[in-house]
């Protein structure tokens, strides 16, 4: 199975692709993650991108693209994937097709999770990530709260906003994403590949989940 996870942040792709990756055993790939790993590691390509994610801007695609390049020919990688954070322009959409044309490979399925803007910037300024095990809250869900405030459960971390995820940030990463990656929804629906699942505030990880896996026909 090859899949790409779109939506908005905030939309709660991580914990789906984490769900997805279980459920069909492929690697989940994610572009932030693997930036904030390199920006941790002090790497050329970390301070790069660490730049432009902190202002909420996308990072530049050609940085993008090399960096997913060199994941999927991991071993891994060749039965299958699931993409969390890339493509997030048609260019980059164009990019993969290129690539996995070039070994003979094609996407099977898009999920797109739709959340409306005033509950993801509700869920966004919630969020608490911990700074030790990377572990993430957030404060607007009764199953996604830490058992004691500012400390993580898992490892008794410190608990921190990030500064990408600060109200005067987050209008300027939704809005960059209506004008950059929204327009995938419509480039993947042209190819008959799309699969909308609506989600909102009152539903449950597990909901969500169980409405994607209806949309994928698993």
């Amino acid at each position: 199975m090859r899949l790409v996870l779109l939506g908005a942040p905030g939309a709660g792709k991580g914990t789906q692709a984490k769900l997805l990756a279980e459920k069909f055993r492929v690697p989940h790939i994610s572009t932030g993650d693997m930036f904030r790993a390199a920006a941790s590691a002090d790497t050329p390509i970390g301070r790069e991108a660490q730049t432009f994610m902190q202002a909420g801007a996308l990072v530049p695609d050609n940085v993008v693209v090399g960096l997913v390049k060199e994941r999927l020919v991991q071993e891994d990688a060749k039965n299958g994937f699931l993409l969390d954070g890339f493509p997030r322009t048609v260019i980059q959409a164009n990019a993969l097709e290129e690539m996995l044309r070039a070994s003979g490979q094609k996407l099977d399925s898009v999920v797109n999770i739709d959340v409306s803007e005033q509950e993801l910037i509700a869920r966004l300024s919630s969020r608490r990530t911990c700074r030790k095990c990377g572990a993430i809250y957030n404060l607007i869900f009764e199953t996604q709260k830490p058992k004691k405030e500012g400390v993580c459960d898992r490892c008794g971390g410190e608990l921190y906003q990030r500064s990408d995820e600060r109200p005067d940030v987050i209008g300027e990463r939704l809005r960059v994403y209506t004008t950059n990656t929204a327009p995938l929804v419509d480039y993947y629906r042209r190819k008959g590949l799309l699969k909308q699942v609506v989600a909102s505030n009152s539903m449950t990880p597990k909901d969500v989940f169980a409405a994607v896996l209806t949309a994928l026909g698993a």
